[in-house]
């Protein structure tokens, strides 16, 4: 009967230290210094869907900043086995054309899972202890529809790139399509009637290198705007949520965006 005890004791002292570890935060990255330029401005273009026009000038005004290169910084949760875990991350830009993350799972606030992934002369690449895996057609499209989505943090580049185009349909839906290889792919984006912000993005993804059919993937983000999330319709909640800390626009990510880790 002691030893029992004990052993129950030893076990409800590890599955709290495991939930402890599990809930705290990581350090934040710090940002990379790097060489920028001035950011310019053009007004937002007559013409477009009602909803698209009420977001954008929401956003921005009569204008808006001219975009090419994107560094941003933050930290939230991923769930990569069903559990998740805090996480902090960075995500590189080279807008409409190339880009790259690394995330870092943690426990106790420490490193213990590192993933880079990104998008870079239309050729994806996946590294991490789950697999890894090169140039990929079925993470190729992901991988980009990945570069437009998360345009929804610099939004401008949906109207300044001339191969973007927004269709209405409806006073609070629009469809924006963007370029894949010689092919378009077309979001579904819903905008929320009260603020006018994009509540959620629909677009149909591969899920697995191996699948032969896409599934649902849905981007989203909290009223306030401050979380955003990423949900596989079939798992039903999100394996993504992530927070933006700091960004960075118009720096020389030349090399950077090439590299990676942190």
């Amino acid at each position: 009967m002691k030893i029992t005890l004990i052993i129950v004791s030893i076990i409800l002292v590890l599955l709290l230290l495991g939930w402890i570890g599990l809930h705290v935060k990581p350090q934040p990255f710090a940002m990379p210094v790097l060489p920028q330029a001035e950011q310019e401005t053009v007004p937002i273009p007559d013409g477009l869907p009602a909803p698209v026009e009420r977001f954008y000038r929401t956003v921005y005004g009569a204008q808006m900043p001219l975009i090419d290169t994107v560094v941003l910084t933050g930290r939230g949760r991923i769930r990569p086995f069903g559990i998740w875990l805090p996480a902090r991350f960075v995500m590189v830009h080279n807008t409409g054309k190339d880009y790259r993350h690394y995330f870092e799972a943690t426990f106790f606030g420490l490193p213990f899972l590192k993933v880079n992934e990104g998008y870079v002369d239309d050729e994806s690449f996946f590294e991490s202890p789950m697999g890894t895996y090169y140039d990929d057609q079925n993470t190729n499209q992901g991988a980009n529809l990945a570069l437009w989505a998360e345009g929804g943090w610099f939004p401008s580049i949906w109207l300044t790139d001339p191969r973007v185009r927004w269709e209405a349909v409806n006073e609070n839906t629009a469809l924006l399509f963007v370029p894949f290889e010689d092919k378009i792919e077309t979001f579904v984006v819903r905008f929320n009637p009260q603020t006018g912000l994009v509540d959620l993005m629909e677009v149909m993804r591969f899920k697995k290198p191996t699948d032969r059919e896409k599934t649902l993937w849905i981007t989203s983000s909290s009223g306030d705007g401050s979380v955003s999330y990423a949900t596989w319709l079939d798992d039903g909640k999100p394996w993504a949520e992530l927070s933006l800390e700091k960004i960075v626009f118009n720096a020389d990510v030349s090399e950077y965006i090439r590299a990676r880790g942190q």
